[in-house]
């Protein structure tokens, strides 16, 4: 039972694989775990430090802003009270008034606008000097009657305090003390928040300058005692990745980066390992599928020359031509799986000519090829094997157009039989398939076609053989041994079947004197000529051998014994016009026959029998004169000069009579 291997894919395979598919990944790029450790650290810490500067600047500004709305409320406090303190007799009236606003002490410098309007909004008491006496251009709003307000902004602090009520009943009566007017207190930006600013744009540097400090260190920090060992580790890997097992990573100290590498470490000795067992492994199934491959190519070439055997043995179980080709036609279609199939042998027109086909019954034999037409004559041409593996192809055409009645498709092979440098035919293989003849085949089909080649050589030699066994070799004839044997046929029929037959024994005239005169060459070629004009007269069914020395005899089947003295006239008469001779001696010039006729069932009924008495009327021919027909009548046959011998010949003598052409009977 064949072994068949599945083909699994191997470790190296999928590790292959799975590097196709995570090498994107394991490239080392910008993004390294150093620089988001980095990141992680510094960003945070950096917006924490943005976030807590401006909260506590926030917070600073509201705090100066409300110090300077209280001071301003003070301050307003302050200088309103100066209305109600006691004047100096003589003195102008709220003198005070007017030596508050004119001071220059502390609690003043950053007051920015200090007014005392009256209720028309004419400004009485001015830090400005230049400003006493005229309308105040927000007179309006200044002058709207209602409580005290206070305001405040990024650029300072304003405080409208009505002027007047009980406190100035004193002084004033009635209404007029009631609404004295107005004081207008605008405190502008302090320098405290000025001053808070510069410390904190300050503090802003320091903290960003600190954060980068700090940055740097823990970059480098980073760097050499995370991110350079993992980039060795990591380029290991990608060392290993490429198939280098035998790299090992960075394993010194106890971290974790360390006892990565060292894990890392046994993981590739374990998968050097495995390589190594892989590889074993793969040698050994390459060691198993060669001989595999060596077992089943010898199991092919075994096949192939049991094959061969058979044909040969087979081919040679019979020395028939025809049976032989018959033989190899069936051969070839059921071992070789051939089912269009065509043997051809060259004819005596130096033509092809296809004697066995598969199938049978389209009406190939006896077509012809001439050299060089079609594949078959390309290839008794070339003597080699010429192979069309799409007989579509307008350039391999095989056939004549219409020689099979429809359009040839598949492949074809064609190859030579040539024994001996001798072209004996071609042998043409053909399937329906297009490209279905391997090599293998091809040289499998040749073989077949050189075991053809000998066996039709052999089958040839034997049908010269049994040929040269049966036939005279002077005259072409059938000789003494095939004539009996003939002889034995046509009396066994004439017997079975109830019908007559004669037997005509023909002897040349003067032999041995033509042979004195002329030479046993003239002698052969007299009976080389005797015998064509006997054999152009003779029907297809007659037989005509050569008994032996000059003497031919002639079977008719069919025939009276009336009928067959007149074919035995009509050759003498042949003979006698058709066969001269250029020198003289012979009577008349020319030679003549005598012949003798015998009967079934007339004159006989055995074999033996009927040719004495051919024998005896053939010796009655020569004793009344030569160049005659005599019929046998009963009592020739004891004539006392007579003495021949007329059994047949046996099994074991020569084909051909050992006895000279030239010798003459009487």
């Amino acid at each position: 039972m064949p072994l068949t291997i599945f083909n699994t894919p191997s470790l190296a395979d999928r590790t292959r694989v799975h590097e196709a598919h995570c090498a994107p990944h394991m490239a080392l790029g910008s993004e390294t775990i150093g620089r988001k450790l980095l990141w992680s650290i510094a960003l945070p810490g950096l917006v924490v430090a943005l976030l807590g500067v401006g909260h506590f600047s926030r917070e600073a500004r509201q705090a100066v802003r409300e110090g300077t709305h209280l001071e301003a409320l003070a301050l307003a406090e302050a200088v309103a009270s100066t209305f109600t303190q006691p004047q100096a007799p003589g003195a102008a009236p709220h003198g005070a008034v007017a030596e508050v606003l004119s001071s220059d002490t502390r609690l003043f410098r950053s007051v920015e606008d200090l007014r005392v309007l009256t209720p028309e909004g004419r400004i009485r008491w001015s830090r400005r000097p230049a400003e006493q006496g005229h309308t105040h251009p927000e007179a309006a709003r200044l002058s709207a009657t209602g409580p005290e307000t206070a305001r405040s902004s990024d650029h300072g602090t304003e405080v409208v305090r009505p002027l007047g009520g009980p406190e100035c009943s004193g002084c004033h009566t009635g209404e007029a003390a009631q609404r004295m007017g107005v004081l207008q207190v605008r405190m502008g930006e302090p320098a405290l928040t000025r001053q808070l600013q510069t410390v904190f744009q300050d503090a802003l540097g320091a903290m960003v300058l600190f954060v980068g400090i700090l940055g740097l260190v823990t970059w480098l920090s980073l760097r050499f005692v995370l991110t350079a060992p993992l980039k060795r580790l990591s380029e290991a890997m990608g060392r290993a990745a490429d198939g280098d097992l035998l790299v090992r990573a960075e394993a010194r100290g106890t971290d974790e980066i360390s006892r990565l590498g060292a894990a890392f470490n046994q993981m590739l000795a374990r998968l050097t390992s495995m390589k190594v067992e892989e590889i074993d492994t793969h040698r050994d199934l390459q060691l198993v599928k060669e001989k595999l491959a060596l077992k089943d190519e010898l199991e092919e070439r075994l096949t192939e020359l049991s094959l061969l055997f058979d044909v040969a043995r087979s081919l040679n179980t019979t020395l028939e031509l025809d049976e032989l080709l018959s033989r190899i036609t069936r051969m070839v279609v059921e071992r070789l799986h051939i089912p269009d199939f065509s043997i051809m042998l060259l004819n005596e027109e130096g033509l092809l000519e296809v004697k066995h086909a598969w199938p049978r019954g389209r009406g190939l034999e006896g077509h012809t090829f001439a050299m060089g037409e079609g594949a078959c004559g390309r290839a008794a041409q070339a003597r080699k094997a010429v192979y069309l593996p799409d007989l579509t192809d307008s350039t391999s055409v095989f056939a004549r157009r219409g020689l099979r009645g429809g359009s040839e498709q598949g492949s074809l092979l064609a190859v030579p039989m040539v024994h001996a440098d001798t072209l004996l035919g071609v042998i043409n293989f053909q399937r329906p398939e297009t490209a279905s003849i391997s090599a293998e085949e091809i040289e499998l089909f040749t073989a077949v076609a050189d075991q053809a080649a000998t066996a039709v050589t052999n089958a040839r030699l034997h049908a010269e053989t049994v040929k040269l066994t049966l036939t005279d070799a002077l005259t072409g004839v059938p000789n003494r041994r095939h004539l009996f044997q003939r002889l034995d046929l046509e009396l066994a029929r004439a017997q079975r079947f109830g019908v007559p037959m004669a037997l005509l024994m023909v002897d040349v005239d003067h032999f041995k004197r033509l042979n004195d005169l002329a030479g046993h060459r003239a002698g052969d070629e007299t009976l080389r000529r005797v015998s064509d004009v006997l054999r152009t007269r003779a029907r297809k069914v007659d037989t005509l051998g050569r008994y032996g020395g000059e003497e031919f005899v002639l079977l008719l089947p069919q025939v009276s014994k009336a009928t067959a003295v007149e074919v035995a006239e009509t050759l003498r008469r042949a003979v006698a016009d058709s066969v001269t001779l250029s020198r003289p001696g012979l009577p008349g010039g020319h030679v003549t026959v005598s012949i003798g006729v015998s009967h079934f069932p007339t004159d006989a009924t055995a074999q033996d029998t009927l040719v004495d008495c051919a024998d005896s009327a053939l010796y009655c021919s020569k004793r009344t004169g030569r160049n005659r027909v005599t019929a046998f009548e009963p009592g020739m046959e004891v004539h006392p000069g007579r003495e021949r011998s007329i059994s047949a010949p046996p099994a074991d003598a020569p084909s051909t009579p050992p006895a000279p052409s030239g010798i003459a009977k009487a």
